[in-house]
């Protein structure tokens, strides 16, 4: 009698083996994949990482004189633009900060949020949107008596599209629309304003980025951005940078070079100055402590 119920109750079994592994397999594959990248940003360009929600992030970023200048100014490390920025999780997929930082004594805010997660077997990429508004306070009414506050303002909105390939890869992209509301006066050979000025005020660039995992602590990261409408006249480049981030527990210690002093968007995606082929390109580090 104890053979015959076994035997009927061995195909339910089985049935339901079945259906828990099905679901099993289900879940796995639809599972959000993390850390494409560890830091908030790659070098400069905004990752598409966020703050986990009710996580607060203290900021502290340099980015020193070019090394071209030798030991003059001890390959820039005498000069030092500093950065100094706190961000806070709202919510899993909303992230805000504050900043302020030496170049042109900016003052900066913005949101990033998640728009779409890359998932094993789903969705291939992460989506998020960031916006950002920064305030230029180096302008001086005694030099520019007609100055309005709006004079002061750069708005940044970009996408941010990545893919985490492997343990290892992981790449991004970042389609970008800025615009200054003043612009730098562009000079001719003699030294004189061309006016009009030839660069328009809406302004578009691509990102691109990417973190190569070294070992379980150390990474090789790259961003660049492209400018997609400059003016031919401008003395501005595409700013490039190239370091190393180390994960230290909660810290994330990030080691460059970069030919951008500036480190909010507006400025380095508009306003580089450095030519990595002349040497210019400066050191540079981010340091990111989450509490």
């Amino acid at each position: 009698m104890k053979k015959l119920l076994l035997l009927a109750l061995f195909p339910l079994c089985g049935f339901a083996q079945d259906d828990l592994l099905n679901e099993i397999d289900t879940i796995v594959t639809n599972v959000k994949v993390e850390s494409a990248f560890k830091s908030l940003k790659i070098i400069n360009i905004e990752s598409t990482k966020l703050a986990a929600k009710g996580d607060f992030y203290f900021v502290v970023a340099h980015r020193f004189g070019f090394v071209n200048n030798g030991i003059d100014d001890f390959f820039g490390l005498d000069n030092a633009n500093t950065l100094i920025k706190f961000l806070y999780g709202i919510d899993d997929w909303l992230t805000v900060h504050v900043a302020r930082s030496g170049f042109q004594e900016t003052y900066d805010m913005g949101v990033k949020y998640q728009l779409l997660s890359q998932r094993e077997g789903g969705f291939p990429f992460s989506v998020v949107g960031f916006n950002s508004l920064a305030v230029n306070t180096e302008l001086k009414e005694e030099f520019f008596p007609n100055l309005e506050f709006e004079n002061r303002l750069s708005f940044v909105n970009q996408l941010l599209i990545s893919r985490k390939f492997s343990n290892r890869l992981s790449l991004q992209v970042a389609p970008t629309v800025f615009h200054e509301n003043t612009l730098r006066d562009i000079l001719d050979e003699n030294n004189m304003a061309i006016l009009p000025n030839p660069q328009e005020n809406l302004q578009y660039a691509i990102g691109v980025g990417g973190r190569f995992k070294l070992t379980s602590r150390w990474s090789i990261n790259v961003d660049y951005a492209a400018h997609l409408n400059r003016a031919n006249e401008s003395i501005y480049k595409n700013p490039l940078s190239i370091g190393f981030d180390l994960e230290t527990g909660g810290h994330v210690f990030q080691m460059h070079f970069s030919n951008s002093n500036a480190m909010h968007e507006a400025g380095f995606l508009g306003q580089t100055v450095g030519d990595w082929t002349k040497g210019e390109f400066a050191f540079g580090f981010n340091l990111v402590r989450v509490f």
